[in-house]
């Protein structure tokens, strides 16, 4: 047996015996680029104190990745299937295992936003190769299993980045949660060289370059503007964004629709099963990327769960996503794709629903059913959607395909994290007010106060520091306004976090119904989405 994989999947005249194996390897690559994100919101405490980060250093140490991410997929997804999926798989590990070594030997927030960016450049060639890569590999009637593994991976890595971060802090800094991907990515690399075999199109002309830099230019400015408005303020550098993502979106609809081999057809978006299959994961991750952003702070700061505590928490979430999925295989050929993807929304608008009843006095017990609850939805909705995207596209285009299911995912996460974590900061800084009316706090101290949930806390800290100095007759007085600010910051944030899902509830819900409009009944499901030479090769003896 050969060390190194070098038979083309495209010339098997049988199902390559070890697809499983290799499913693990694009498991495993698809594991650590999800992680890198979800790690980094209990490292950022650690992180802001080492190096001095501001709000926006911060935010854009966290967000440095997400741009290129999201922008370079469809471009590089396109590149590797011309070239070689594989070749974009282990070229975007070895970039992503540098930018993480590099992340971990910077010490100023520059550096670190540098080193995030190569980062996303990474992701984005891993990314839509590990989908391409399965859709090859895999026989159409093992698709749709191998795809639920997929996606319940992705699931699992939004749970599983915070236990692994607070594990390593535990002893280690903040460097620890991004030198861990790289022994990560060096046995991707050597799976993926050794399991997986290498893959391209058989049929595809020349790349529509400028489609592809088009395509970069608009979902790039789109997420800066997600990401700059909501947060900083809508000034010039958000305005302006957002016009060069509008402009930048139509000129590049009007380039691919007469181009003739377009980077992307964007008339499939005239297809009501695919439209409303990318509708519903942008949604879906606009939901969860969102309650995941306020969860997360309100089981550090509220609860005062130390980050390797925090995600053993998450831990309910990622078993239901592999009980969800499980039901995915079950539900979906019996009940068809419609009834499982708008269920999985409607749990999802369920657990966002629970999560309104948090108040002061609520206790990790209170979040657990909304946890579980999302799991399952997560596990029963994206399945689904991801098949069907990724059944839309023929094997010449496979890597793009991949590429639209990530950037629909990637573009609902950011604005569920720039418009949930919008609302959040607006009610938890209007509830705070209205809870320290009266109570004499300068000015000053409030407006810090305003900023976040960890820098209320900082204030109160600060007062009770100040009380332990204090002569006596001040002492208790200053004690006891510690306590009721801390009280308040506390009750601040419950009561924002139960605005905030509420509003996450009715977008999703009204989400779910638009969804359930446009995806097709089971007699429309099976062609849902397929252009017509992908139906034609649909028909062919299978290859793979």
């Amino acid at each position: 047996m050969r060390l190194v994989m070098n038979e083309p999947v495209e010339r098997m005249e049988r199902p390559y015996p070890r697809r499983w194996w290799a499913l693990l390897v694009l498991c495993l690559s698809l594991l650590i680029i999800v992680m890198a994100n979800t790690a980094l919101t209990v490292a950022a405490p650690d992180m802001t104190q080492d190096l001095g980060l501001s709000s926006s250093d911060l935010q854009w140490v966290i967000d440095g990745y997400t741009v290129p991410y999201a922008a370079l997929m469809l471009l590089l997804g396109a590149i590797g299937d011309k070239y070689s999926r594989r070749g974009a798989l282990v070229l975007g590990l070895v970039v992503f295992g540098a930018g993480s070594v590099a992340g971990a030997l910077v010490d100023s927030s520059t550096g670190v936003i540098a080193a995030r960016a190569v980062m996303g450049v990474g992701a984005a060639m891993i990314m839509p190769a590990t989908l391409s890569l399965l859709a090859a590999t895999f026989p159409r009637a093992e698709r749709a299993r191998a795809i639920v593994l997929w996606t319940a991976t992705a699931g699992v890595a939004i749970a599983a980045g915070p236990l692994v971060a607070g594990a390593l802090l535990k002893d280690h800094g903040w460097a620890s949660t991004f030198l861990i991907n790289v022994p990560v990515a060096a046995l991707a690399i050597v799976g993926a060289l050794v399991l997986v075999p290498p893959s391209k199109a058989a049929r595809h002309g020349r790349i529509d370059y400028v489609g592809g830099l088009l395509s970069v230019v608009w979902t790039g400015a789109l997420v800066y503007a997600i990401i700059q408005g909501p947060h900083f303020g809508w000034d010039a550098k958000a305005v302006t964004a957002a016009v060069v993502a509008g402009a930048g979106l139509l000129a590049f609809a009007g380039w691919e629709l007469r181009h003739p081999r377009p980077v992307l057809d964007v008339r499939r978006f005239l297809n009501r099963g695919f439209a409303g299959s990318n509708l519903a994961v942008a949604l879906f991750f606009l939901a969860v990327f969102g309650a995941f952003y306020f969860l997360t702070q309100h089981l550090q700061f509220v609860l005062g769960y130390d980050p390797f505590a925090t995600g053993v928490r998450m831990l309910p979430l990622a078993g239901a996503v592999f009980a969800g999925s499980a039901l995915t295989g079950f539900l979906t050929p019996r009940l068809g794709m419609k009834v499982t993807v708008t269920s999985g929304m409607a749990l999802g608008t369920l657990a966002l629903a629970l999560l309104t009843r948090v108040d002061a006095g609520s206790g990790y017990g209170d979040l657990v059913a909304p946890l579980v609850v999302l799991g399952l939805a997560i596990g029963l909705a994206l399945s689904p959607c991801t098949d069907a995207i990724m059944g839309a596209f023929p094997e010449s285009e496979l890597g793009v395909g991949g590429a639209v299911n990530d950037t629909s995912l990637e573009l609902g996460g950011s604005l569920g994290i720039a418009l949930l974590g919008s609302v959040l900061a607006s009610s938890y800084s209007s509830h705070l007010a209205d809870a320290t009316r009266g109570a004499g706090l300068p000015a000053p101290a409030l407006e810090t106060a305003q900023d976040s949930v960890g820098a209320g806390y900082a204030v109160a800290h600060g007062i009770a520091e100040r009380a332990a100095q204090a002569p006596p007759e001040q002492a208790p007085g200053l004690a006891e306004g510690a306590r009721r600010m801390a009280d308040a910051v506390g009750s601040a944030f419950s009561d924002a976090v139960a605005h905030t899902s509420l509003v996450g509830a009715a977008i999703l819900a009204a989400g779910t119904v638009l969804v359930a409009v446009l995806l097709p009944g089971r007699a429309g499901a099976k062609t849902a989405g397929t252009p017509p030479e992908a139906d034609a090769e649909a028909r062919e003896p299978e290859r793979v």
